[in-house]
Formats: structure tokens, C-alpha cells, sequence
């Protein structure tokens, strides 16, 4: 069944996970609808999941978008996806107060910042306003990635152990400690 086309694309892995949230991600950029994603690893997000409304759902682009479609009514809040499932959707996360983060981060953003201050969560944040994509991690925040530069961040932060993240190329940049990054 999952290889069947009505079913969309189903999640197997960490890998396929990468690539529906990165579909998921840029079909939403490009039409300028909000989305936050908050993506669980090794610390546990049932306190912010149980804020939201319990989906326990396949992961699918089709349902990501569907679920950030202006008007619906989990549209505001985050998905959280654990262990590579949508856990809940609608979720109120903790809103970061880190001043260095400057009058671009609106809500959304406080948001991913602030789960990644708390947890060791990955975000990934479509703005409303712009279409840009972020990903943060550790408190950190890059910013405008593109469709590559997305995938590679959530494969180096999802699917390894932040030390492996850690240790990137001399050439790619590295978030600075408290601000943004790219």
C-alpha cells in the first residue's frame, strides 16, 4: 500500500522523513503560508505535545501543508513529529526571549528558538510574511535556506548525533553562539 500513488509518499525512515518535510517546507514557502515544524530527538516532547491536538498520523507533504492551509484550525500552533509520525498538531511551544534574535523574529520564530532552548528538538520554520525558510537548533537560528541547504541541516541535526553535526566542513558555517546564522 504505501508504494501506491493515492496514498502519497509514506515515511519509512529518517531519511524519507527529511525529504517530506523539505517538500512539505518549500511548497509552503512558495505560497507564503506559516508553518513550524518541531521534530523530537532524543528528548522526549509529550509536555508540548499534549498542548495540541493528538493526530498520530503518517507523515506526508500532503498533510503538512494541509494542516498550515490558512483557516483551518490547527494552523497556528506547531507540529511535532515523534519518532516519525505527526504527534499532535496546534501545539503552543515556549516563546524564546533572547533579545539578540531582533525585530525579524515574530512569533513563529520566538517559538522555534524557544523549544530548541529548551529541548534538543529541530525546528524548521516557514515564514508568512516573507516565504523564508529557517531551521534551528540549540538556540540557534539559520536563516533563508534553500531547498539543499535545508535538507542538509536536517540530515546533519536529525538524523546524527550533534556531534557529527558538530563536526562540518571548515567551510560551512556554523550558527554563532545566541544570534542567527546564515
Amino acid at each position: 500500500l504505501s508504494q501506491a500513488p493515492i496514498f502519497g509518499e509514506l515515511v519509512r525512515d529518517e531519511h524519507e522523513l527529511v525529504v517530506v518535510v523539505v517538500r512539505a517546507c518549500v511548497s509552503l514557502s512558495k505560497t507564503r503560508v506559516g508553518a513550524l515544524f518541531a521534530i523530537e530527538r532524543d528528548q522526549s516532547l509529550n509536555p508540548w505535545v499534549d498542548r495540541g491536538t493528538i493526530l498520530d498520523a503518517e507523515v506526508s507533504s500532503e498533510i503538512l501543508t494541509t494542516i498550515f492551509y490558512p483557516g483551518t484550525s490547527l494552523h497556528d500552533g506547531a507540529v511535532v513529529i515523534q519518532k516519525g509520525r505527526i504527534a499532535a498538531a496546534g501545539c503552543l511551544l515556549p516563546l524564546s526571549e533572547n533579545e539578540q534574535l531582533g525585530s525579524w523574529a515574530g512569533t513563529r520564530h520566538r517559538a522555534a528558538v524557544g523549544l530548541t532552548e529548551e529541548s534538543d528538538a529541530v525546528t524548521v520554520v516557514v515564514s508568512e510574511e516573507t516565504g523564508l525558510i529557517s531551521l534551528c537548533v540549540r538556540g540557534e537560528v539559520f536563516r533563508d535556506l534553500d531547498r539543499e541547504e535545508l535538507a542538509h541541516k536536517l540530515r546533519s541535526y536529525y538524523t546524527k548525533t550533534d556531534e557529527a553535526a558538530q563536526q562540518q566542513k571548515p567551510d560551512e558555517e556554523k550558527p554563532s553562539s545566541g544570534g542567527e546564522a546564515a
